[in-house]
């Protein structure tokens, strides 16, 4: 079938566009053009998601018959696309956990009973739930949300995962949540998201799907020794109360990657992915993840990115330092 990517160059949607040709599909992406080619067999197609004339143009005469979203973000990309591609058989949204209102510190029970935003707040989670209501309106039975936590693996230019590889690789002190050791912690490799996509594409699968990995699958300290074996390295933990860590303006999830407050990790992470189960969302083990993801990384030297103009992630050497130097 004609599989269309919204995306498809930089990290989900490369894996997305990959599984799509591994199933047999005729693939085209559609992006601005500044990320790079899409995989090779794949055609690229290239306009900005807020010019109302962008995509029809783009396409011409080729008409997708499936389409996994990456990359709305704007309630412009959101219009455009319901008006373009409302009479597709499948349309896989990729949403997120902060659709909630309450995501985070969550917890999430199953899927039809959350609210999801209803404001007009040009932000990230309201815009997402904006993006399911518009676009799932026009697609119908056949529009699936996937409501994604987080996403790790190969050619994830976020780099939170990846910041703490090399960190641990260097070896040495390495500052460490006290408290946030023990805070649990779920991801999705982005391969098993990707096949995923397609194939609930293809089933014209439609509702709302919390796709992220099992709540209990892993510990933000199991996940650092993993990194540990994987990397080789003599990393010494340094564990630091949380207390002394937002002192020293620490700032969770940016400045040590993973990290939530305790008020917030207790919860945030309990989600019922009950339905990505039964809908035959995979999980890799971790180790193949992390493994996969630091041999990429050794190979793809370009520079992290900054995800929806948030700061880098990860712990500058000066406030590295000063933590160091009191213990």
């Amino acid at each position: 079938m004609r599989l269309l990517v919204l995306g498809g160059t930089q990290f989900l949607g490369r894996h997305v566009a990959s599984a799509a040709l591994a199933r047999g599909h005729d693939v085209a992406t559609f992006t601005r053009g500044v990320s790079g080619p899409p995989p090779e067999g794949v055609r690229a197609l290239h306009g900005d998601r807020d010019d109302p004339e962008a995509l029809p143009r783009a396409l011409g005469e080729w008409a997708p018959e499936l389409v996994v979203d990456t990359s709305a973000r704007t309630r412009a990309a959101a219009r455009q696309a319901a008006a373009v591609l409302g009479g597709v058989h499948g349309y896989a949204f990729v949403s997120s956990l902060n659709a909630y209102r309450g995501w985070p510190p969550g917890p999430v029970g199953p899927e039809d009973g959350e609210p999801t935003w209803n404001t007009e707040d040009d932000d990230y989670g309201p815009n997402k739930a904006f993006a399911e209501r518009v676009i799932g309106a026009r697609v119908g039975r056949g529009f699936v949300t996937a409501r994604a936590g987080l996403v790790v693996g190969p050619y994830d230019y976020v780099h939170r995962l990846g910041w703490w590889l090399e960190r641990v690789h260097r070896g040495g002190r390495v500052v460490v949540p006290a408290e946030g050791l023990a805070q649990p912690i779920a991801l999705v490799d982005a391969r098993d998201l990707a096949g995923w996509l397609v194939e609930v594409a293809e089933a014209g699968t439609g509702g709302a799907v919390n796709a992220t990995g099992p709540a209990d699958m892993t510990t933000l300290g199991s996940l650092l020794d993993l990194c540990r074996e994987v990397t080789g390295g003599d990393a010494e933990w340094v564990p630091v109360p949380e207390a002394d860590l937002l002192a020293a303006g620490v700032e969770e999830w940016v400045h040590l990657p993973l990290w939530l407050r305790q008020e917030t990790a207790r919860t945030a992470w309990d989600v019922d992915t009950t339905r990505a189960r039964a809908l035959g969302l995979p999980s890799r083990p971790l180790a193949e993840t992390v493994h996969d993801t630091w041999a990429w990384q050794q190979q793809d030297r370009r520079p992290a990115c900054s995800p929806n103009g948030l700061p880098r992630p990860g712990l500058p050497a000066e406030l590295e330092a000063a933590l160091l130097g009191s213990r």
